[in-house]
């Protein structure tokens, strides 16, 4: 909490140590580290000793990449990608909340005959494949590769189907407290 008391009496304009930035972003200094692995625009100065200093923009920043790995569901890959395609200002734009959200559009997911209590509980997207008159393409974020055959035989098919629609409607309630619970926040 001292980091956090610390930021508050801080000008906007200030340099924030790696410490601060982890409490203000709720990410482990860890993970702030190795997205400077990952994303060559993370750029925070280093002064003696190797402490790493943020600069706003660089705050903003990480915000963007926290959004786009954390609520959006990109991978890093994807992220990167967006970064080379639209630009890393795009991206701290988003930190800002001042570019809309990337989301990747929304296509009804094709899934398998599903039994009815399970059926009944899926996500508005999901489309049992028995209903579908033809084949459906899903759009998925960028950086998200097809996946191979498996060869799995017809019931380890269905099941995991079954499981993934499970974890889906299980993902939507999560998304949906964490969004409560944010717009309770003051």
């Amino acid at each position: 909490m001292l980091a956090n008391a610390a930021v508050r009496n801080k000008s906007p304009e200030a340099f924030r140590t790696i410490s601060e930035v982890a409490v203000e972003l709720d990410v482990p200094q860890h993970v702030l580290r190795f997205w400077e692995g990952r994303f060559a625009q993370i750029k925070p100065v280093k002064r003696a000793g190797g402490r790493r200093y943020y600069r706003p923009e660089d705050v903003d920043l990480l915000r963007g990449i926290r959004a786009l790995l954390y609520r959006e569901g990109f991978t890093i890959k994807g992220v990167q990608k967006i970064l080379k395609e639209r630009g890393h200002r795009h991206v701290i734009e988003l930190g800002r909340g001042e570019a809309a959200p990337i989301l990747p559009t929304p296509r009804p997911m094709p899934v398998r005959t599903v039994p009815g209590e399970i059926e009944d509980a899926l996500p508005s997207n999901v489309i049992p494949l028995d209903r579908l008159a033809e084949p459906v393409i899903v759009d998925r974020p960028m950086g998200h590769e097809e996946p191979a055959a498996t060869g799995l035989a017809e019931e380890e098919r269905v099941r995991l189907e079954i499981l993934l629609a499970e974890l889906l409607q299980m993902k939507a309630r999560l998304r949906s407290r964490r969004d409560a619970a944010v717009t309770m926040v003051p």
